[in-house]
């Protein structure tokens, strides 16, 4: 028997005024929650990013994940909404690669198929499939279910960033 850690998944939704944040570990087929947050941030977009960065930066040095992955940008929402996504994704991106990570990206359809085993699930499908699949007693937050089911997804299939 060893005494080296689970292997841990760091999940992340990004926002620019709800970042979902998700850490699981994988122990052979099972999975089990480390960690679940919203990060909620108000005020001037400057602001908001900065302290996006600090909270990430603080989990990542609490938690210290193996590896990192997000979803894909999704291009359905209108262009100032994909705007503020990016800039929220592109300050989650440059912290984790700060931190030495290794970040895997998802396409949308991808997570939902991995933990619903349907690409066209719906939001509260994936918040129960997460809830079940980790055992949860309630289920997450949307946005931290989101960052969950990221987090699963790469858990499930390391090799398909």
């Amino acid at each position: 028997m060893t005494d080296r850690p689970l292997p841990l998944v760091l999940g992340i939704d990004p926002g620019s005024s709800r970042t979902g944040v998700g850490i699981v570990a994988r122990d052979g087929t099972r999975y089990r929650l480390v960690h679940q947050e919203v990060i909620r941030v108000e005020g001037e977009m400057a602001d908001r990013l900065v302290r996006i960065r600090a909270r990430l930066a603080e989990l990542l040095a609490e938690h210290r994940p193996d590896v990192a992955a997000m979803e894909d940008v999704f291009y359905g929402h209108s262009v100032p909404s994909v705007v503020k996504l990016a800039q929220a994704r592109g300050v989650a991106l440059v912290t984790l690669a700060e931190a030495g990570l290794t970040i895997a990206s998802y396409p949308p359809a991808l997570v939902k198929r991995a933990v619903t085993g349907s690409g066209r699930a719906d939001k509260p499908q994936v918040t129960r499939m997460v809830t079940a699949i980790l055992g949860l007693a309630a289920p997450p937050q949307a946005d931290a279910a989101d960052a969950l089911a990221v987090a699963l997804c790469h858990a499930m299939h390391p090799e398909g960033a």
